[in-house]
């Protein structure tokens, strides 16, 4: 994909969040899913903690979890993998991992 292409969809992935925290340095990442029913419930952190889907929301927001926006479907905020160059750290490609 060319450089022009690759840019107007990351523009796009982009305008889909709501907002887009700046991480702070000791920010931790996503590592692993925990569903149920094969939604998404939750998330496992670098750190190995594991949190309810509203707590990395909120923890997002304060800058403690990096790489990821805020989105919303319909009244239910939830994180999106922030767009780059790789698939391997989006968020559907990570693990289901066992809370």
């Amino acid at each position: 994909m060319n450089n022009d292409k690759q840019n107007r969809g990351a523009d796009l992935a982009y305008a889909a969040l709501d907002e887009v925290p700046q991480p702070k340095a000791d920010a931790r990442e996503i590592t692993g899913l925990l569903k149920t029913g094969g939604k998404i419930t939750g998330y496992q952190l670098s750190d190995g903690a594991t949190i309810s889907k509203e707590e990395g929301v909120a923890m997002a927001k304060a800058g403690e979890i990096r790489g990821v926006g805020v989105a919303h479907r319909k009244d239910t905020e939830y994180l999106k993998s922030l767009p780059d160059a790789s698939e391997n750290n989006n968020l559907s490609s990570l693990p289901t991992v066992r809370g």
